[in-house]
């Protein structure tokens, strides 16, 4: 548990920083994160921003190196919860929070569908800190260490976590008036997903939120965090979907998945520097084959 104790010690320090010099650190270890990555996974992000994007190479090469170059100061605001939680109002402004107090009231809950992009850790705790019942649904770090310590610090800022596999926990908190944080960009096992459209590529993608909404009648609301030039951030909530109940389940699924797909695909156009391109997001469509340039590194 080494690692969660020095975790835990770089939290401390990082919240007796001022903000500036913690931005400023941040984009230190991102910079130094940049360095290190293989060359085989650079290459495979630059080639996934040019594909996706239609830019040319140098400009694949920026939004690469931005995306991993913002994890520094994405990490340094995680480490600093505590501090934040304090006037979270003053980090994160939240747009069309009154499509998730139309749902309160109504005594419903719903499905959250959002994206690897901008600083997903603190949307959940600017939504825990604003008065939503936010249920974030976790991976399992491979190691016991960074695991404990990342839960500790999202329980902290006022999430509920449960881990991907607790669909139960997830359908009794739903039912119970909490929104369930889904992040739906992610590649998944070719026989849990369903292929879409993504960036006019074949990509498999996941299908639970629309299945657990569909399931329980509860509405889908897509929403997306982005950074301001200042540090502080933006997170929009887009209007509900509801996912249509026909006799052909798969369809009604795979409608309402390709619609979050394409607003996620609108949102990472907009600001590509904040989304995950380093992540294989093409690997189940290529089966067991390592990815491999189209063209020279």
């Amino acid at each position: 548990m080494l690692s969660y104790h020095f975790a835990r010690l770089a939290s401390f320090l990082a919240c007796l920083l001022p903000g500036s010099l913690a931005e400023i650190i941040g984009r230190g270890l991102g910079t130094l994160a940049w360095m290190v990555i293989p060359k085989w996974r650079k290459a495979m992000a630059r080639e996934n921003v040019r594909l996706c994007l239609g830019v040319g190479e140098a400009e694949a090469d920026r939004i690469a190196k931005a995306s991993v170059v913002r994890f520094g100061p994405m990490t340094m605001e995680v480490l600093r919860f505590s501090v934040l939680k304090q006037h979270m109002e003053r980090y994160v402004a939240i747009e069309g929070g009154k499509y998730l107090k139309e749902a309160m009231e109504r005594g419903e809950g719903g499905i959250i569908a959002s994206a690897h992009s901008g600083n997903w850790e603190l949307m959940g705790g600017a939504l825990s800190q604003a008065g939503f019942p936010l249920v974030g649904v976790a991976k399992k770090q491979d190691s016991e260490g960074p695991d404990k310590f990342i839960n500790e610090q999202r329980v902290g800022i006022g999430m509920h976590i449960t881990y991907r596999t607790n669909v139960r926990e997830m359908y009794d908190m739903l039912m119970k008036g909490w929104f369930i944080g889904l992040i739906m960009d992610q590649d998944v096992s070719i026989h849990d997903g369903i292929v879409l459209d993504f960036f006019h590529r074949p990509t498999n993608c996941a299908v639970g939120a629309a299945s657990m909404a569909r399931f329980k009648r509860v509405p889908i609301f897509p929403m997306f965090m982005h950074r301001n030039a200042d540090g502080t951030h933006r997170l929009v909530i887009l209007p509900p979907l509801r996912v249509e109940r026909t006799k052909d389940k798969r369809e009604d699924i795979r409608r309402t998945t390709q619609e979050i797909v394409r607003l996620t695909e609108e949102h990472i156009r907009k600001y590509p520097e904040e989304w995950f391109w380093l992540h294989d997001r093409w690997k189940s469509m290529r089966g067991e084959q390592r990815w491999k340039p189209t063209q020279g590194d």
